[in-house]
């Protein structure tokens, strides 16, 4: 089934985690083009790259999708400029958005020192608001006008926790920015929505879930018994990209496994 057959799938954050798992789910679709942003450091060198090969030289994709690969900080305005460009460059537009690039340093609130608070918010919010409008600009010129954007904004969106004070607000803000941006850019055939993970077992958690007795304990609070994985946000990221969700903009998706209804 080609839910994106031929569209063009900009990822940031894509090297690991949910934006590694969105790429594959997007070639697996239907995807010609994908363009995958990454931090450009040494390790997500390595995984950009082995990304790019895995996608690139399998003969399992239906439409054997090519990728365009760009490094650089997404809390810089300047690397969504330039995501945009090698982007078009490569494709000749953009069609989908996958805002993904994201970081969860735990930290106690009342100690925190400022600087981690400020990296958060410049990384998650700010970083998101600049490649949204740096590719909703994108989409408002090519012909045909238009596309999807989908911002990963998280459960703790709607919840909070004790040792996240920095990263809630990034997560709140990055599902505000979807509803703004869905009045904004409606009449320009841009749809704009919010995911919104539950626990999902990631680099960005890996630390906090070596603790089996905390990991035991948020697998038994989840519905259906389990953690998740990349592949169980991919999927429905893929739907609201896709034409299926055609008339779907503003909206918010929880993909949690059950966990936030468990309160029993």
């Amino acid at each position: 089934m080609v839910l994106v057959s031929n569209k063009v799938v900009c990822i940031t954050g894509a090297s690991r985690g949910i934006g590694r798992g969105c790429a594959l789910e997007f070639a697996k679709y239907g995807a010609s083009g994908l363009v995958l942003h990454y931090l450009g450091d040494a390790e997500t060198e390595k995984e950009i790259q082995s990304l790019k090969a895995e996608i690139e030289n399998s003969s399992t994709y239906p439409q054997n999708p090519k990728v365009a690969v760009v490094a650089g900080d997404i809390a810089d305005p300047t690397t969504s400029t330039k995501i945009v460009e090698i982007g078009v460059e490569a494709f000749g537009r953009i069609d989908v958005l996958v805002s993904n690039a994201g970081i969860c340093p735990f930290a106690e609130f009342l100690t925190m020192p400022h600087a981690t608070w400020e990296r958060t918010r410049q990384v998650n919010l700010d970083g998101s608001f600049f490649i949204v409008q740096a590719v909703a600009n994108q989409m408002k010129i090519q012909t045909p006008q238009g596309g999807s954007i989908v911002g990963i904004s998280s459960i703790s969106a709607l919840v909070g926790g004790e040792l996240q004070c920095h990263y809630t607000p990034t997560k709140a803000g990055i599902l505000s920015l979807m509803q703004s941006c869905a009045v904004a850019l409606g009449k320009y055939n841009i749809r704009a929505n919010a995911i919104l993970p539950g626990t999902i077992a990631t680099d960005i958690n890996k630390e906090d879930l070596s603790d089996s007795t905390k990991r035991e304990y948020m697998e038994k609070r989840t519905s259906l018994g389990r953690l998740g994985v990349p592949s169980d946000i991919a999927g429905p990221v893929v739907f609201m990209a896709s034409d299926l969700a055609k008339y779907v903009t503003g909206s918010s998706l929880l993909v949690d496994g059950g966990l936030l209804v468990n309160l029993q």
